[in-house]
Parts: C-alpha cells; structure tokens; sequence
C-alpha cells in the first residue's frame, strides 16, 4: 500500500487516502487495534493523549490513514471514529494545522488583520504555545489550540482527562497578557453535534478554575466546530460559552 500524503485545501484539509474498519479497542492511550474491512486486525497509532470519552466505544467504525515511512513503528494513525450523531476527528495534530490555516485564510473572524502567523513558539525555558500572530514588533496575539471532542447532550466539554499541562497554558496566557500581548485559547471542537461550550468541571475542577480566571485576567475564548466529513476537514461555526 502506498502513503497518501495530505492534500490542503482553499477552506480548510483535506483528509488522506482513509481505510474503513472498526475499533475494537483503544488502550496505553496511544494504541488502538481496529478490524478492518479485508478481516485483518491491525494497530493504530492514537495521536491523543486524552480519555476519548464519548469517542471510543468498541465496535464503532473508524477511519485510519496509512503512512508507509519505515521509521515508524505502526503504518497507521486513526483519523476519526463514526459515533451516532457525528463523525468526530480524534487526531489531536489536525486541529493546529486546521486553526492555522483558517487565520492565515482570514475564515477567523476574531484573528483576522494580522500580517505573520508562526507556529511552535518557546513562551518560556520550560513552554510553547501554538501560534504567534504579529503585526510588526509590538503587535502580537498568542494563540494556545485545544482539541475537543467530548461531547454530551449538546454541550462540548473540556478536558476530557485531568490536565496540567492545560492549566500552564492558561496561567502562561494570563502572564502574557499582564505583559500587554493578546492572548487566546482557541478550543477545537472537532465534530458536529454542538450548541454550546463548558469547562469540564466534573473532570478538571481546577482546569475550570483557571479558566474562568484567565478569562477575568483578559485571556480570550474563541471556540469553533468543525464541518467534518470523508474528504475533508474545515472550520464550522462559532461555538458559544455555556
């Protein structure tokens, strides 16, 4: 089987060759095994370090792409898993290419004007935060993106797992800020069956906390959706906060 290479589109990425199959089961966090449609059962690399909550019940079909790079150790990366209400992306590297390209595609209406858009960028000795915006020197917009993918009775959730990590990009964003940068926490919410946002308190309480702290200390919220199907992956509309 030959690699599919990723193909970009005007609004927004179009997905690799995708290979059918149905999960069997997710575990070690990174590791799913999936039957596909031929009967072999293969290992896919899960690219989310989150419980998947919602998005990983056995037995769901799901799509794989195949990547034939011989200095991985799995051929596979599971892309999206089918659930009754929305196909759901769980592949936690789409949502900064796709946030990224939007911004630089003018699709964010909250981002929009800023001339440079540079990803990976060192905040501190022990931090990076996902995107910087600039307008010259002094201009400058940090952007932090969270893939989302819990999703119950409407409402999106996040974390869906207890989040340090996440608790640092918020307290980095609100020092950034005091230092008189525009920060943002973009969430991702990477399906189609939401109305509303919330900070997961009954997962994270202390992620909820800083959250709403950061928002008082001037840190921006932007959520967006997605509009997700077998081809192709673009920004949907703007999610409002619970």
């Amino acid at each position: 089987m030959k690699k599919s290479k990723s193909r970009k589109n005007p609004n927004g990425l179009l997905w690799p060759q995708l290979i059918p199959g149905t999960l069997v089961k997710r575990y070690n966090r990174f590791l799913a095994d999936v039957k596909l449609k031929s009967g072999d059962m293969v290992t896919a690399h899960c690219a989310n370090s989150g419980s998947m909550k919602e998005c990983s019940e056995p037995g769901r079909p799901v799509y794989l792409s195949f990547h034939d790079n011989p200095k991985r150790k799995l051929q596979y990366t599971w892309e999206m898993i089918k659930m009754p209400t929305s196909l759901v992306g769980v592949n936690t590297m789409v949502p900064n290419r796709l946030v990224k390209k939007s911004i630089e595609d003018g699709l964010v209406e909250q981002l929009k004007g800023y001339e440079n858009v540079k990803a990976e960028v060192k905040v501190s000795d022990k931090s990076r935060l996902d995107l910087l915006l600039t307008n010259g020197e002094e201009d400058k917009c940090f952007v932090e993106i969270k893939n989302c993918t819990l999703v119950k009775d409407d409402i999106a959730y996040f974390p869906d797992a207890v989040t340090t990590r996440g608790r640092k990009h918020l307290v980095e964003l609100q020092k950034l800020v005091r230092q008189g940068n525009r920060s943002i926490i973009f969430f991702l919410v990477q399906r189609m069956d939401t109305k509303a946002f919330s900070s997961a308190d009954h997962i994270d309480p202390e992620y909820g906390k800083e959250l709403r702290k950061a928002k008082r200390n001037g840190v921006e919220i932007i959520v967006y959706d997605v509009v997700i199907d077998l081809k192709k992956i673009v920004l949907g509309k703007k999610i409002p906060l619970s």
